[in-house]
């Protein structure tokens, strides 16, 4: 496979942006991804995938707090900074401990657990992560989409409804 072709193709996968923290309020870390998703409602799980060579993934083991800070749509020069690898992340940015973890403000949602697993993944490493709290703002989700940041755009009520439904017309 031509790895251009993969990045490309995965390219055309919207994701949400979110910052993965981890640490105490003398050593804070995290840094961004977009590969995070619900793993199980029951028991409530999720997922985060970090590059091997990641410098939080050296933080993280079994049982660690971890935080998942989706982004906010006013939150893109959060998303650069935490994925520069060059400057102190944290450095004159406004944050919190919760549940365990460092939390930025104004996010879109908040989802904070404990390191269940981690499983190895090519280059990158799954990080499995028990759910104990979690809450939504009412701001709009950062999403990256064919390397830019932007939003989501809602369609028209039952628009999916009535193209699913003429799919299924002879």
């Amino acid at each position: 496979m031509d790895p251009q072709r993969f990045k490309d193709a995965m390219s055309q996968l919207a994701a949400a942006v979110s910052i993965v923290t981890t640490g105490g309020e003398d050593d804070p870390h995290g840094t961004t991804v977009s590969a995070f998703m619900s793993l199980s409602l029951e028991p409530p799980m999720v997922l985060v995938s970090l590059d091997q060579r990641s410098s939080l993934l050296a933080e993280l083991h079994v049982g660690s707090s971890i935080g998942i800070n989706v982004l906010s749509t006013q939150q893109g020069t959060l998303a650069r900074r935490f994925a520069d690898k060059s400057v102190d992340r944290f450095a004159g940015v406004e944050w919190e401990m919760a549940d365990g973890a460092p939390k930025l403000p104004c996010n879109h949602t908040w989802v904070a657990g404990t390191v269940s697993r981690l499983i190895e993944g090519g280059d990158h490493v799954l990080v499995l992560i028990d759910v104990t709290s979690a809450e939504v703002n009412s701001n709009q989700p950062l999403l990256y989409w064919q390397r830019e940041f932007g939003t989501h755009g809602t369609i028209e009520p039952g628009e999916v409804r009535a193209q699913a439904v003429d799919s299924t017309r002879p």
